[in-house]
């Protein structure tokens, strides 16, 4: 098949090269010159594992084309994907500004019957909408064009995208004609040859399926943190409890792990907009305002504890802290802790050796310059740990999972762990470190 993805980031970029490896003709279509034609260069504008080598023999094949011509690529197919971004506006709301400018773009470019399927992430009703917006154009065009629509969600995780698109767990499709559900079962066919994955359902459905999705993962991080601060306070183990409760098949272990707050794009992003759109139509959502409580306050976690060990104020005192982005596997820093506490610290009058395998350009850019001039970044994970008097881990990379604590214990002047994923065994303190952890 042939088919246009319109929106460079993330989920366009990935969907388009996955796309493409199963022998479709696919144009990535994006209005900012700069990153096309880093991309027809095979430089990337994010980090995900073996993404680069997936574009590179996708475009030597001649199945993937980066373009800002649309209608270069709606000339060549008749399915097109909406992949822009959707981010959150001042009032929590998502902003669609992207997702009508890429609709007013199709309408105005469009020569033949397509269907438009969006694939980011959008409020409840928003396909009905862009139809609307896209028919509107046409007959004010004259245009005899006719447009289908579907929702299609994505559900990748940052660090695993390629695997998730290529092996998906499920392919939610939402329409509301018989044809729409088979062209894209179709198209999907290749990515679930040994399952039946498809979940059909309306439109609106499929788009409340994907702020759901994100919303319940949120709400079970957060609810383990919440656990984890009533395990401090009593004197039980957090990572204990969590043994005891994910050896329950109705509960599993995915996403009850302790920890230092959730971020990304997704998360934050998406509970927020299903809080809007309950309160819009008349529903205060109070389990999920509170998710996002107890995930702003837990970001302050790791805070906390430093200043009831070293006081507030830090002046004169230096720490590594290893792990900027918001997970392993990614250099996504949108919402990442690491902002949360390195900004707090340097409020306080502390330096910063700052080291993530990944993120550190991405860091700089999200970060206010008041508190970067706090922050030295390191090269290497142990050229961090040098000269600081605590380590603070925000980010579980593997390379941070069994360190040197001959290192650390020569080089940390205060022989202080600041461990905000729990990785780290309690046998340690027999080594002479004093360790912090979360809920134990």
């Amino acid at each position: 098949m042939n088919i246009t993805v319109i929106g460079t980031g993330y989920v366009g970029l990935v969907t388009g090269a996955c796309f493409s490896k199963m022998g479709n003709k696919v144009y990535c279509v994006d209005i900012v010159e700069e990153k096309i034609e880093g991309l027809k260069n095979n430089i990337l504008p994010i980090f995900e594992p073996n993404l680069d080598t997936l574009v590179e023999t996708s475009q030597e094949r001649g199945d993937l084309i980066f373009t800002t011509d649309i209608k270069e690529a709606l000339d060549d197919t008749n399915i097109i994907f909406i992949a822009v971004g959707t981010p959150m506006a001042e009032d929590g709301s998502a902003n669609l500004d992207y997702i009508f400018s890429a609709a007013s773009d199709i309408a105005n470019n469009i020569t033949k019957d397509s269907l438009v399927v969006i694939k980011s992430t959008v409020p409840v009703g928003t396909g009905f909408k862009v139809k609307d917006h896209i028919n509107k154009i046409l007959e004010e065009n004259n245009s005899d064009v006719k447009i289908s629509m579907a929702s299609n969600p994505e559900f990748l995780k940052e660090g695993h995208a390629i695997e998730d698109c290529l092996h998906p767990d499920r392919v939610v499709i939402g329409a509301e004609e018989d044809e729409v559900f088979e062209t894209l079962k179709d198209l999907y066919s290749t990515f679930v040859l040994n399952h039946d994955r498809f979940v059909l359902m309306d439109i609106k459905s499929s788009e409340m399926t994907k702020y759901v999705a994100n919303s319940m993962l949120a709400t079970k991080i957060s609810f383990m943190n919440e656990i984890a601060n009533i395990c401090e306070v009593t004197g039980a183990d957090v990572q204990k409890v969590r043994l005891g409760i994910g050896s329950d098949r109705r509960i599993g272990y995915d996403f009850i792990y302790a920890g230092c707050g959730y971020g990304g794009s997704c998360f934050p992003k998406d509970v927020q907009a299903l809080i809007n759109t309950a309160q819009t139509n008349g529903y205060e959502p109070k389990l999920l305002n509170n998710v996002e409580l107890v995930n702003k306050e837990q970001k302050m976690v790791l805070v906390n504890k430093i200043v009831e060990r070293f006081g507030e104020d830090l002046s004169g005192m230096t720490f590594a802290v290893w792990g900027l982005a918001f997970k392993p596997g990614t250099d996504d820093v949108r919402e990442a802790t690491s902002i949360v506490v390195i900004s707090e610290l340097a409020k306080r009058g502390a330096k910063i050796n700052a080291y993530d395998p990944q993120a550190t350009f991405e860091f700089m850019k999200a970060t206010d310059d008041e508190y970067l001039k706090a922050v030295k970044f390191a090269k290497r994970r142990y050229e961090a740990i040098e000269g600081a008097d605590a380590l603070i881990l925000i980010t579980e990379w593997k390379e941070f999972r069994n360190p040197d604590y001959d290192f650390l214990y020569e080089n940390l002047t205060q022989k202080a762990i600041f461990d905000g994923r729990n990785i780290y065994d309690k046998k340690i303190k027999n080594l002479g470190f004093e360790l912090y952890q979360i809920g134990c």
